[in-house]
């Protein structure tokens, strides 16, 4: 399996991460214009990570996402359902806890983190309600989750250009830089029907979060949302 399909079938979509992650990272660099960067930075400050604060980082992949949190002291463990992330991971960055793991059935007893993060997988989850309960139960009381996603651009003209983007431009480029370009593919159509930031921030506080709040980033190309355990 090289594509997963948009009903996110689990083993679909580890099969496709499998077969991109030794490029993964470059790949994201490449499509994203150079925008990947900045996008981990905005998510290192909103997740605030300090020393021996436990980071739970979800859809870690090779642990990219993962170094910010563990520069600053904290405890951060990468999860991903991947074994192919987790592989090339491991491989760059052997000192760091990977741990293989399904967002909607954490391996993580109740209240451990001080914050739960993931940045760009939330959508490749199918059960994304489920995932946003197991990560409130996860996360001791009082502490936060960060969640950064695509979303919706908020400027209408920029949103027709986006959208063209995604579709037209972004799976040539993949061909051209990726392992397996067809992921791509689903990866720009997972993009296009994922719910808004209002929509996202509603579910959050179905899960339990309170204080939720959003932050777009370029234009809304990408949110950070945020929300709080009650202490």
């Amino acid at each position: 399996m090289t594509r997963a399909s948009l009903n996110k079938q689990p083993h679909e979509v580890a099969s496709m991460f499998d077969h991109v992650a030794q490029r993964y990272d470059l790949t994201n660099a490449v499509l994203s214009l150079g925008q990947d960067r900045a996008w981990r930075k905005a998510v290192a400050r909103a997740v605030d990570a300090r020393p021996a604060q436990k980071v739970l980082d979800l859809a870690a992949g090779t642990a990219t996402s993962s170094l910010p949190f563990a520069r600053t002291g904290a405890y951060v463990v990468p999860c991903d359902f991947s074994q192919g992330m987790l592989q090339v991971g491991k491989e760059r960055h052997s000192w760091l806890p990977f741990t293989a793991g399904d967002a909607t059935r954490l391996p993580f007893k109740d209240d451990v983190f001080d914050a739960v993060t993931i940045s760009f997988g939330l959508r490749n989850v199918q059960d994304t309600d489920a995932a946003l309960r197991e990560m409130y139960r996860v996360t001791r009381p009082g502490g936060r989750v960060v969640i950064c996603e695509f979303s919706h651009p908020t400027w209408a003209p920029f949103r027709t250009v986006y959208t063209e983007y995604l579709m037209r431009a972004l799976p040539p480029v993949a061909r051209a830089v990726s392992s397996n370009p067809d992921a791509y593919v689903y990866l720009a159509e997972s993009i296009r029907a994922w719910p808004d930031q209002a929509a996202l921030a509603g579910r959050l506080g179905k899960a339990g979060w309170s204080k939720v709040a959003w932050r777009n980033l370029t234009g809304g190309v990408v949110t950070l949302h945020r929300g709080f355990k009650a202490s």
